[in-house]
């Protein structure tokens, strides 16, 4: 797991809100040079990335499954996810577990960076990039000074469908 280098001081990286209004916190986390955030109590834990038992037939998306203290859980490698690159796991490459509609799901990352507070006036909508491109997942754009980070709402990302298919990769 990566620990990222504060390049300004905490105060700056987690504001106190002007207006009275709470800051959300974000995990954030990184897929090639792009900069992600989930929700913070979304999150379980964070593991280092190991070895997942393959499922027959899943979508490529779906890494496996681990077995997490007695919890069979379905394994997602983001960047199949989004159709990026593939990359080569390393010492980084980490696993969050997420608790996504009432279940346990974990998400391979490329690098955990740090907890970030973002207020209101901080988040912009997310752009509208057309009917070709599914953009329903994104709930906005965090900026904080220089930096932009794409706010992800999990349980959209993983629709339906793709719990679906989490179940059957998990229990056969």
């Amino acid at each position: 797991m990566t620990a990222a280098t504060p390049s300004a001081p905490a105060e700056a990286r987690n504001p106190a809100p002007a207006d009275g209004g709470m800051p959300n916190e974000f995990l954030t986390f990184t897929l090639g040079e792009e900069e992600y955030g989930v929700d913070i109590l979304k999150v379980q834990e964070i593991r280092g990335y190991d070895t997942v038992t393959k499922v027959p037939n899943a979508p490529a998306f779906i890494k496996g499954v681990i077995n997490l203290r007695g919890t069979i859980v379905p394994v997602v490698d983001l960047r199949l996810k989004f159709s990026l690159q593939r990359a080569d796991y390393n010492e980084f490459t980490v696993m969050i577990i997420l608790n996504v509609a009432r279940r346990v799901v974990g998400v391979v990352v490329d690098g955990v960076s740090d907890v970030m507070q973002l207020t209101p006036e901080q988040i912009r909508p997310a752009p509208e990039f057309g009917s070709g491109i599914n953009t329903k997942f994104i709930t906005g754009i965090g900026a904080l000074d220089q930096r932009m980070l794409i706010l992800m709402d999990i349980e959209k990302l993983m629709s339906s469908e793709d719990m679906a298919l989490m179940d059957s990769a998990s229990v056969h």
